[in-house]
């Protein structure tokens, strides 16, 4: 077994177990740490497929700033409420079959051909590529996110100002 081989099955481990905790958890808190420690095991993923930029991206976006502003959110929440936010999972046991029936069609569809292990190379510079990318072909595309992005904190701003 390669060393890449037993990276990818102890980063599997870590971001199965961790998305379980994260389902499974009764506080709140708690599974937004273990939601941070899944986008961290993705990350490691997108690093073993010579990823690096959406390994980045994934660390810097979605772990460090999506679990800030929910971990924020939390905690403001529950200075106004003045109870403790618990999570409940009503329907796990439904949730539980239909988990089991897409990873035994996962399963099937991976059985069913056979898989190659023989990699390309990268060529050039990925991360200047997708950046060169970003700001020729799809600006107008990025731009309208950033629309999209600026109306949603309008929205949150509006919906969290105080009632006067």
């Amino acid at each position: 077994m390669t060393g890449e081989a037993l990276g990818f099955y102890c980063l599997s481990a870590v971001l199965v177990g961790s998305a379980l905790a994260v389902v499974l958890t009764k506080n709140l808190f708690h599974a937004v740490l273990w939601l941070a420690l899944a986008l961290t095991g993705t990350a490691g993923i997108f690093l073993l497929l010579d990823a690096e930029f959406l390994a980045a991206v994934q660390l810097l976006l979605y772990a460090g700033g999506i679990v800030t502003v929910v971990v924020f959110a939390i905690v403001v929440t529950e200075r106004l409420v003045g109870e403790r936010i618990s999570q409940t999972s009503r329907h796990i046991a439904s949730g539980a079959a239909v988990s089991i029936v897409l990873a035994g069609l996962v399963v099937k569809a991976i059985m069913a051909g056979p898989l190659t292990s023989i990699r390309t190379p990268m060529t050039g510079d990925v991360t200047a590529l997708i950046g060169e990318t970003v700001l020729t072909r799809f600006v107008l595309p990025f731009e309208l996110l950033a629309l999209v992005m600026l109306a949603g904190l309008m929205g949150a701003i509006y919906f969290a100002r105080p009632e006067d």
